[in-house]
């Protein structure tokens, strides 16, 4: 098998999206650097058509603009795998929007598959085995390895066969809609920028006291900035349980700190000294505050009734072979207990509730409630 070209040119992209317009469905895919740099970005993208594959390399510094019509042209069905992530990074990188979605993993939950990454739907249909030590790999290298160029290609070539596979089985099970519902609402999905503290974002910084957190704030500023110099990931440069372990001890020394190994301290002790210390003589009246929700009271009631939802769900999954977080998922159980629905035009009050759900379950749901 040869390998597919790589355009890196203006030139080359705009004349790729103009033969892509031609194409009634065309499948998608990206790499990333997550894991390697400091902030991510779009590394590769990986386009396959009924007759070639071909990758565009963003590095290169061409313009994809002429990328952005025919994505976001809804009558080219666009074929991803788990589009999520896709979706949000194309957003964010080139300003690409893409309508037309049908995402092969979405449907392979809908058909109730117990494995739905790509390596396995593919191994089950197919025999073909991915070789998934390039998922992490560090996709921003240059120039590629050829095993990675295969491997990339290989995350498209396989789409438009599965598609119509995936798809028959839908029609036959009459969940075809349920899938295109889902997939027109993960089409507007995006990045959200977060305002206000880092530790708003840290796991385990609401168990501690205003000090402690004091403490948190500032070694995570510290951290985003040595990864920023850096330009690496967080975690590469110290790990956030370290982190989270030094804030609640609070110490006034190096030798105070326990549970950090000496490799970081020998290498960062000296330079998070400082961000401690700051915070260890901030006023009292400075400290931040930890913002607490307004806990809801709570109803007997209510709790009886996600206890009947949940039996229901479990059996109305079992009978539909379909897992039961992807039928109805918990915050929607917990919201319909609360706002308790009775009859059939209150469940179009449910925000949560999808069309498709409102129809193959609404029945089910009121029947649960009343």
């Amino acid at each position: 098998m040869s390998l597919p070209p790589i355009l890196t040119s203006t030139e080359q992209i705009s004349e790729f999206a103009a033969e892509l317009s031609s194409y009634p469905v065309i499948a998608v895919d990206l790499e990333a650097d997550s894991m390697h740099n400091y902030q991510e970005k779009v590394c590769l993208l990986q386009f396959s058509t009924t007759d070639t594959t071909v990758l565009i390399d963003p590095l290169a510094g061409a313009d994809l603009k002429s990328l952005r019509p025919v994505l976001a042209n809804p009558k080219i069905r666009k074929i991803f795998h788990a589009a999520d992530y896709d979706i949000r990074c194309l957003a964010r990188d080139f300003d690409i929007e893409i309508n037309g979605l049908f995402d092969t993993m979405i449907s392979s939950q809908f058909l109730g598959e117990a494995r739905f990454g790509l390596a396995d739907v593919l191994r089950k249909y197919y025999s073909v085995e991915l070789d998934k030590q390039y998922q992490r790999a560090d996709w921003s290298r240059r120039p590629l390895p050829e095993a990675m160029i295969r491997y990339a290609a290989e995350d498209t070539s396989h789409l438009h066969e599965l598609v119509e596979n995936l798809e028959g089985q839908l029609i036959e099970k009459g969940r075809l809609e349920w899938v295109q519902e889902e997939c027109s609402l993960l089409e507007k999905v995006r990045f959200v920028v977060r305002q206000g503290p880092l530790f708003l974002r840290f796991k385990g910084a609401g168990t501690l006291d205003r000090r402690q957190l004091a403490v948190l704030e500032n070694l995570l500023h510290w951290r985003d900035s040595e990864a920023k110099r850096q330009d690496r990931p967080l975690y590469k440069v110290f790990g956030s349980k370290e982190i989270l372990e030094i804030a609640r001890q609070l110490p006034k020394g190096l030798s105070q700190i326990s549970g950090i190994s000496p490799r970081l301290l020998d290498r960062y002790g000296k330079k998070i000294m400082p961000a401690i210390q700051t915070a260890l003589d901030l006023p009292e009246a400075e400290l931040p505050i930890y913002p607490r929700g307004e806990r809801r009271a709570k109803d007997p009631q209510i709790e009886k009734r996600v206890i009947r939802l949940k039996e229901w769900r479990k059996q109305v999954s079992a009978e539909l072979g379909i897992d039961p977080g992807v039928l109805i998922n918990n915050a929607l159980l917990e919201e319909l207990a609360r706002k308790h629905p009775t009859v059939e035009q209150d469940l179009a009050g449910i925000d949560l509730l999808k069309n498709w759900q409102r129809k193959v379950l609404g029945e089910g749901i009121l029947r649960t409630l009343n």
